[in-house]
């Protein structure tokens, strides 16, 4: 994606103590990996789309994620969403 000066936004960041589940998370980073972006920049794009309904992947994109999530062992799915417990130890 190549950066167009005249549509960048200037924001502002604030660090976050999010949790989040331990695979899920390593997925991310390996998309973000993939994708040559931060794991920030990947989250923010995935929030973004979603806020308008939108999809934030191509086909190919979501290929790469189910590789990902096989190496990883996610089974979780959108099914699943909101309906975590987490195990202490």
């Amino acid at each position: 994606m190549k950066d167009n000066p005249r549509l960048r936004r200037t924001i502002e960041r604030q660090q976050t103590g999010a949790r989040i589940e331990k695979r899920m998370l390593k997925v991310l980073k390996a998309l973000a990996e993939y994708l040559d972006m931060s794991l920030g920049d990947l989250l923010e794009g995935i929030v973004l789309h979603a806020f308008e309904g939108k999809a934030p992947f191509s086909d190919q994109t979501l290929a790469r994620i189910g590789q990902l999530k096989d190496v990883f062992g996610m089974e979780l799915n959108a099914e699943d969403s909101h309906l975590l417990t987490e195990k202490f130890t």
